[in-house]
């Protein structure tokens, strides 16, 4: 059964056992998710209240990329436990001769190669639901600041939550250039998306003082 069908409680257990699988990287899509879902909740309870028809359009178009991303980070928790399977099916592979030891060897970092593209892929969308949570400055209802808040703050803590993956993954690559083009493009995104959720609650700090 995907992660994403099941309850909260079943997952929650299924996280909980000492089953590597699903770990932090599905966690730190799934916070990605709850932000999305959040975010587009904001939008939903702005939209159509008239002391804010004037940025109807502007709301409107940021729930539709909030829906999106929210499938989006859902699509990402189920290939990062996908993509651990893959490396666990690597582990358990012979190695009896040379040959089986070099197809083990060749299959785990194949599969730790797979298991780099998930939190990257949650860093990059975590990132653009910073910039539309960034966006309703201005344009939101205000009775939701605090939702918006913790819109941002589960963004941020699956990118960061995601970081630590991209992190530990590269450091099982061979192939160290892949492994310094992950950690390059993770900071960036990194860098950029904490400026962006440190603007956003600066500017939520204000409304709530």
């Amino acid at each position: 059964m995907p992660l994403s069908d099941l309850t909260v409680e079943d997952f929650s257990r299924v996280l909980a056992s000492d089953a590597p699988a699903p770990g932090g990287g599905s966690a730190a899509a799934l916070e990605g998710a709850l932000g999305a879902s959040l975010l587009a909740m904001v939008c939903r309870l702005t939209g159509d209240k008239p002391q804010h028809c004037q940025n109807r359009e502007q709301v409107l178009a940021i729930l539709e990329q909030a829906e999106e991303l929210r499938l989006a980070f859902l699509k990402e928790m189920e290939r990062d436990t996908q993509a651990f399977d893959q490396v666990r099916a690597a582990f358990a592979m012979p190695k009896r001769t040379e040959e089986e030891k070099t197809r083990r060897s060749e299959a785990i970092q194949t599969g730790m190669s797979l298991c780099l593209e998930p939190p990257l892929a949650v860093m990059e969308l975590a990132l653009r639901g910073l910039n539309l949570s960034v966006d309703l400055a201005g344009r939101f209802n205000e009775n939701t600041a605090s939702d918006l808040g913790v819109a941002m703050l589960s963004l941020r803590a699956g990118m960061e939550g995601a970081w630590l993956n991209v992190r530990i993954n590269a450091g099982s690559l061979r192939d160290r250039a892949a492994a310094r083009t992950a950690l390059e493009q993770g900071q960036r995104c990194l860098q950029q998306g904490v400026s962006l959720a440190e603007e956003g609650q600066h500017a939520l700090d204000q409304i709530l003082a």
